[in-house]
């Protein structure tokens, strides 16, 4: 799918990889962007239309999909992260709250608008979803991670009849405030919402944006779990 002339929504997009995504999008081309942000957005871009989203607010997302006229891709990008040791409950539901939860309501709102328009739903989820060990550092996080990649398998699965593509995108350490305490190479947030929407052009299933993710690709791809991903989809289209 070509972002040219397509509308695009993106949450979380007032800084980070979302804004990147904003600009990147505008620079290929797309008629509208809808950006979705929790503070007010400054952008002189008239193709640009902010709406106020915070994706746990189920009266934000109704009111998005009222301004939103029609969609063809929408990006869930909004995410938090924390370091903890799951000694918390409050820090691991407000990790699913945001980064699983504020995905699927965000997904099925606008899931009609999808359907008629025949789009595609990108979900920045992590290389950290799809690894066998996760960060114990921020284990909250890779668990509403994990769960958030295999929304994002299900949706693919439950949504292709319908003619929406779903898009897994496996981002590693960005440069980003999520990641400002930590020391390890990073890639930039423009560099990696290049790489997200040329996958979604090249209609990459999963997206590997950042050269630490791009070298887990191939494995990926190659794997038996992707390939249990693919047979247990077909059951969808038989039932």
């Amino acid at each position: 799918m070509r972002i040219a002339d397509k509308t695009v929504l993106v949450t979380g997009a007032n800084r980070g990889i979302g804004k990147a995504l904003v600009e990147e999008a505008l620079r290929r081309g797309a008629k509208r962007v809808y950006a979705g942000t929790r503070q007010p957005l400054s952008q002189s871009d008239r193709r640009v239309m902010q709406l106020t989203l915070d994706v746990t607010n189920a009266a934000h997302i109704q009111m998005a999909v009222e301004r939103v006229d029609s969609l063809d891709i929408l990006i869930n990008n909004a995410g938090v992260h924390a370091f903890d040791d799951l000694s918390d409950r409050s820090v691991l539901e407000w990790h699913l709250a945001v980064n699983f939860f504020g995905m699927y309501g965000v997904t099925r709102a606008f899931l009609p608008a999808l359907i008629l328009s025949g789009g595609a739903v990108v979900n920045n989820v992590s290389a950290e979803a799809m690894a066998l060990a996760p960060v114990p550092l921020t284990p909250a996080y890779a668990l509403s991670k994990a769960a958030a990649f295999n929304l994002t398998q299900s949706l693919r699965a439950l949504l292709a009849p319908q003619g929406v593509k779903v898009h897994a995108v496996m981002t590693g350490p960005t440069d980003t405030d999520m990641t400002r305490g930590l020391d390890l190479p990073k890639a930039s947030p423009e560099s990696v919402a290049r790489a997200i929407l040329d996958g979604v052009e090249k209609e990459e299933e999963d997206i590997f944006p950042d050269p630490m993710s791009a070298s887990m690709a191939a494995s990926w791809r190659g794997s038996a779990a992707k390939a249990m991903e693919r047979q247990l989809a077909s059951f969808v289209q038989a039932a």
